[in-house]
């Protein structure tokens, strides 16, 4: 019998996650794919999601209310999207720099359960890329830190795309050491999200416990 999408990355996923003996979380990334899409992996049992816009999140989250389902912000964050971030993320993957710290930690809400956040590093220093500095992550970490309405979680990366995969494995590995050392000084600091469609597996190899897939499991977006 024929297996679907979500069950072949699934499977990918185990495989390696055996290998490298760690625990991964799939993160399907459903931009611009239809509520369509989304419903048949939510009527698989997918509960996780990523968006890159936060308008987009909003609408996710409102279309599919009744379920229980867990939506990630991977994309940069402007500081005028910070109110609906806050009030509609249960993650924020994008973490770049302090104001827009201040603004959530501010924005969320008493009600809700702390707002996950990961920082995101420019681990190759590509200037067309957000992300953090390395050498400025350790003074980020901590402003998300000191913040009671956050809750750090880890580091993400989107290492620059080598045709070779091999090549990536440096930057993954890099990241693997930033995160190491950072689980060290702060608390429930649990998650690397690094890896996509074409390299998830190496990614995991090197250390990931989220990756990010969306064209494994939707096909190529619709333009």
């Amino acid at each position: 019998m024929e297996i679907s999408a979500l069950q072949a990355v699934q499977q990918r996923v185990h495989r390696a996650m055996v290998a490298a003996g760690t625990q991964v979380r799939l993160l399907a990334v459903s931009k611009r794919q239809p509520d369509s899409a989304v419903r048949d992996l939510v009527a698989q049992g997918h509960r996780t999601f990523g968006e890159n816009y936060v308008q987009a999140l909003v609408a996710r989250r409102e279309a599919f209310q009744p379920f229980p389902l867990e939506w990630h912000l991977i994309g940069a964050l402007q500081s005028n999207k910070c109110r609906l971030a806050a009030m509609h993320a249960d993650w924020v993957q994008s973490i770049d720099r302090l104001d827009i710290v201040a603004q959530l930690a501010r924005l969320r809400g008493v009600d809700r359960p702390r707002l996950n956040v990961l920082v995101e590093v420019n681990i190759d220093a590509e200037c067309s890329k957000t992300g953090c500095a390395v050498a400025k992550l350790d003074e980020l970490c901590a402003a998300v830190a000191a913040e009671p309405r956050l809750h750090l979680r880890g580091f993400m990366a989107i290492p620059h795309a080598h045709v070779e995969l091999e090549a990536r494995r440096a930057s993954f590995a890099r990241m693997r050491d930033l995160f190491d050392k950072a689980r060290h000084d702060f608390d429930d600091f649990d998650t690397l999200s690094m890896g996509m469609s074409d390299d998830f597996e190496l990614a995991i190899a090197e250390g990931a416990t989220m990756v990010r897939v969306g064209t494994a499991l939707f096909g190529a977006r619709p333009e």
